[in-house]
């Protein structure tokens, strides 16, 4: 999401619709996209990480995720000496309220891909962070008021398309999917508004403090009542504890190697390598899962992908237009210097 103490926040994930180049850009860097690839990549396996939590439901892992990132989190303003840029967060009351907000969207999102993914409906999580960019730009005009380009239009007119296609095949909407690009579209537009005042782990830190009483009784209900299978942590072994334990971890990493590919690469390459994720999930899914892939499940797929096409050939016409207008700026600027 930049971490040594007050470091400006970089953009979610879901922040990045592949829609404009930014004013400010930096070159790419060989780090940078190593950076990228990692938090994408650690994306895309996080279903099999799930997988190693069974027999644990997923309230349970929601709630151990929310409490040992939230630990997590607490080392790492330690280690980078951020709690005063923490305590200054806390005074702003409306960052805080929007940061409960944004904590509320990634709980539903968080809910919804371990529950699918133990339930083995990984590949249509996998559709839901495919049509996820697609989701920011059509939350951009709802929210936002944002005017979309013609190329825009039509790569959410093909999205629609690509969801009425998966729903005739499998006789119902396939809500998991929408619920997932949805929720993040909501999270990272939340994200979006906080701005550059709040650093990413600051941010997290605040996000799951938000959630951590829920996520403390919700361990209560279901240790009490036993509902979701109860709670297993502690009775299915060392290898089992410690899975629980670094959900903690395997959700700042990426957050952190998200950070610093954002600091290093322009906004349409990072927007471009977001596809890992799903890719890699959907690969997952078929392969190793041996989740079927329908006839209407190829072709929903297949239209949700050349939306993808569409819409990230109008970022990049957008973005060159962009830097010819700078460079036209600077050349123009240093015409009127020189006279």
């Amino acid at each position: 999401m930049a971490y040594r103490g007050q470091v400006s926040q970089s953009p979610d994930p879901a922040t990045l619709p592949p829609a404009t180049g930014t004013a400010e850009a930096p070159r790419a860097s060989g780090a940078g996209l190593g950076f990228a690839v990692a938090a994408y990549g650690m994306w895309g396996v996080l279903p099999a990480y799930f997988l190693l939590m069974a027999p644990s439901g997923p309230f349970e892992i929601v709630a151990w995720r929310i409490l040992f990132s939230l630990a997590f989190c607490a080392v790492l303003l330690t280690v980078t000496r951020g709690w005063r840029g923490f305590r200054a967060l806390l005074r702003d009351r409306g960052t805080v309220l929007r940061l409960g907000a944004a904590g509320a969207f990634i709980v539903v999102n968080w809910t919804t891909f371990i529950a699918a993914t133990l339930a083995g409906h990984v590949v249509e999580a996998a559709l839901g962070y495919f049509i996820n960019p697609i989701v920011t730009v059509l939350l951009g005009v709802l929210v936002l008021r944002e005017r979309l380009r013609p190329l825009q239009w039509g790569a959410v007119g093909l999205s629609v398309v690509a969801v009425l296609v998966i729903a005739i095949g499998y006789g119902r909407p396939p809500w998991v999917s929408l619920v997932l690009a949805f929720s993040f579209g909501a999270y990272g537009l939340v994200k979006k508004q906080v701005g550059g005042r709040v650093d990413a782990v600051g941010g997290l830190t605040l996000e799951t403090l938000w959630l951590a009483p829920v996520a403390a009784g919700a361990l209560v209900v279901l240790g009490v009542t036993g509902l979701d299978g109860g709670i297993a942590l502690g009775q299915e072994g060392w290898g089992h504890a410690l899975a629980l334990v670094g959900a903690g971890v395997i959700t700042a990493v990426p957050l952190l190697s998200f950070a610093a590919a954002a600091r290093r690469l322009p906004l349409s390459t990072l927007g471009l390598t977001q596809y890992l994720a799903p890719v890699l999930q959907l690969i997952f899914a078929v392969v190793l899962l041996h989740e079927p892939m329908g006839t209407a499940r190829w072709a929903g797929f297949g239209i949700v992908w050349l939306a993808l096409v569409v819409l990230t050939v109008d970022m990049l016409r957008a973005g060159g237009r962009d830097r010819k207008r700078r460079r036209l700026a600077v050349s123009r600027k240093g015409n009127e210097t020189a006279e």
